[in-house]
Formats: structure tokens, sequence, C-alpha cells
């Protein structure tokens, strides 16, 4: 058992490894942004971090967060990220709403990561969600296969939806990405 365990933590098919996959996928995306020097650029990485934090977020609150609650008993732990994943969400919508040639564009990307880094940081340091997770009866493997399914759904779903019918199409950031490359 403890070797299927460490198995799926290595090969990413666990909850907890698929969540900080996430993680350090977003944390990249912040540090491309941070580097970005054109308005289209910036646009585009953007909507990623945007598009990625949207997905992790559902999957948390719809899966992982009841699993955990149930699991560990633990409401602290819970309703903190709960709160914290209400104030990104209308950070998010800020930043969905608005365009590099806003002054407020960049502030708005740059504490969005950080609020992201701080809750990153709770959530998979020492007494934090994750380890509280490792040390309940939640069967990990399982619920990053399930989490990992209802994350391919809600990616397809973003893909399927037409540029034009996506949040913020009418001036939104996605038809703002599509304007700045058919620059």
């Amino acid at each position: 058992m403890a070797r299927a365990k460490t198995r799926a933590r290595r090969d990413g098919n666990d909850a907890i490894a698929l969540l900080k996959a996430d993680h350090r996928q977003v944390e990249a995306w912040f540090e491309q942004f941070e580097k970005a020097r054109t308005a289209a650029r910036k646009l585009e990485i953007a909507a990623r971090i945007c598009n990625a934090l949207t997905v992790h977020m559902t999957i948390e609150e719809e899966t992982f967060y009841p699993a955990f609650i149930l699991a560990t008993k633990d409401a602290n732990l819970h309703h903190e990220a709960v709160i914290e994943h209400d104030a990104a969400r209308k950070l998010l919508a800020e930043v969905e709403a608005s365009s590099p040639e806003d002054d407020y564009y960049d502030a708005r990307v740059k504490v969005l990561s950080e609020m992201i880094k701080h809750h990153v940081k709770e959530e998979e340091q020492a007494g934090g969600m994750f380890a509280e997770a490792r040390k309940s009866r939640l069967d990990l493997p399982a619920l990053g296969a399930e989490l990992a399914a209802r994350k391919g759904e809600l990616e397809a779903q973003q893909v399927a939806i037409p540029a034009h019918q996506r949040k913020g199409a009418n001036g939104g950031l996605l038809t703002r990405i599509i304007e700045a490359g058919s620059r």
C-alpha cells in the first residue's frame, strides 16, 4: 500500500500531486507575465492564468475541499481556503474585464499573483491543507483521478466554447487577445 501511494505521488496521479502541479504551472505563468513586454503577450499569459485558476479553484471547491472537510473535520483550514478563493475570483474578474492599456492592469495581475502565492503556501505548508489531507484517510489516488477527470471536462468546455461566446466576449479578455493577435 505504501508503495502504491508513493508511486501515485511520483506519477502525479494523487490529488495533491495534481493540485501542486497546477500551482507550479500558474507560478511559471506569473513569472512569464512579469517578463512580458507586449500587450498581446500579457493578454495571452493573463488568459492562461485566469483559465487555469478558474478550473483549479472549481475542482478544489467541487471535489477536494468537500472531501477534505469530511475526512479531517478541519473547518478552519477549509473556510479560510474558500474565502481566499472568493477574493481571488473577484480579482480574476477585474483582470478579465481590463487590459494592458488600463493603468492598473499590471498591478491587478501582480496582486493576484501575490494572493495565489499566499494561498499556495498555506495549502502546501506543514500543518496546511495538503499535509492534513495526507494524514487523513482520504483515498488520494482515487480523489486525484476524480479531480483529473473534472479538470479535463472543464478544460474541454473552455476550448469548445467559441471565442465570441466566452466570458468577456463583449470587449473582454479573450476578445482582446484575438484582436491583439490580428494586429
